[in-house]
């Protein structure tokens, strides 16, 4: 992270949040500001501040923040699935004086209580990346629609198996996420499977880290080695998939895709880690969750609803019937949308 020079005040609170588990970025100091006074006030609390997606949605907001004049802080819970430091967060930025909270919720339920309070408070918060539960307990959601973006990977992972049954192993992220949750549905929709379909041959959850898909994978291929297909919920997974599909000489067998299309993984996709990854946009959601909060902050008008941001599949192994675009292409708007 670039380094910035702090007031003695946000110094102060760096500090106070550091030790509750949150990060802390902030190009501002601590006076009130509200809807209609032209003025925005944005605080943005990802999930963690470690994982590549979420680098790239901070930086995002952050150069989107300058360039419209905005005040800008970023907070993290320190893993996926800190919904404690999330809640923290929440109440540390209100306390602070944003007038809009943009956040990637870890859990979709267990923010709602901070996010009414921030709301009451007269705070415009929108979701970015992960829908909360129910929708309308934000304002509005800008995202990628996760339930057609695994069902875009279920759907390649089909057709690549040319007629052949699957005989897949599943690599999920955090139990009970939205995230998950779509995307896994999204899958074996894609894929033309149930949770009860016996070609699922077993599943792992890792958290969306690596090392701990490595860990899943490796145990799954203790039961059997009898397969053709892997479902990765993000491309960290993926790669520690692939790094136990690898240890066992698996990888020419395997069919493999993954959700995320950072540049990373568009790569991954190139050097063959993997046949496919379907693409998201989040500098987009961080864009407009900007734009709709410097908005507000000028006029009091809100955005409402949910706003796809889009996902396309990457693959230099095209199939009929999947709309897809090559590596090259990746490469070149790798979470950044097209250009």
């Amino acid at each position: 992270m670039r380094q910035r020079s702090l007031t003695a005040l946000a110094l102060v609170a760096a500090v106070a949040v550091g030790t509750a588990g949150c990060t802390v970025e902030r190009h501002w100091g601590g006076s009130t500001n509200t809807a209609g006074s032209g003025k925005a006030k944005i605080g943005l609390v990802t999930k963690t501040d470690t994982n590549p997606y979420f680098v790239e949605l901070r930086n995002s907001a952050s150069a989107a923040a300058k360039a419209n004049g905005a005040d800008f802080s970023a907070l993290a819970g320190q893993f996926d699935g800190d919904n404690d430091g999330q809640v923290r967060a929440i109440e540390n930025l209100t306390q602070q004086g944003v007038n809009t909270i943009l956040i990637t919720p870890s859990s979709s339920t267990g923010v709602l209580k901070a996010i009414k309070d921030a709301r009451d408070a007269g705070i415009l918060v929108i979701a970015l990346d992960t829908a909360t539960e129910p929708p309308d307990a934000v304002d509005a959601t800008f995202a990628t629609d996760n339930f057609a973006a695994g069902q875009q990977q279920g759907a390649y992972v089909k057709a690549a198996l040319g007629g052949t049954d699957p005989k897949l192993l599943m690599v999920d992220g955090t139990a009970g996420s939205s995230v998950d949750t779509e995307r896994h549905g999204g899958f074996l929709k894609g894929i033309g499977l149930t949770d009860a379909s016996p070609e699922i041959k077993g599943h792992t959850a890792a958290n969306g880290d690596q090392s701990l898909a490595q860990q899943g994978m490796e145990n799954l291929l203790q039961r059997t080695t009898d397969i053709n297909a892997v479902y990765s919920m993000n491309e960290p997974m993926g790669r520690g998939a692939y790094a136990a599909l690898k240890a066992r000489g698996l990888t020419g067998q395997v069919v493999m895709g993954s959700i995320d299309g950072g540049c990373e993984g568009v790569q991954n996709v190139k050097d063959g880690l993997y046949a496919t990854t379907v693409m998201q946009f989040p500098k987009k959601m961080a864009e407009q969750g900007v734009l709709a909060a410097v908005q507000y902050a000028k006029t009091g008008k809100k955005p409402a609803g949910f706003v796809n941001t889009g996902s396309a599949v990457i693959t230099d192994k095209p199939m009929p019937g999947v709309p897809s675009q090559n590596t090259a292409w990746g490469l070149q708007n790798c979470w950044g949308g097209t250009k």
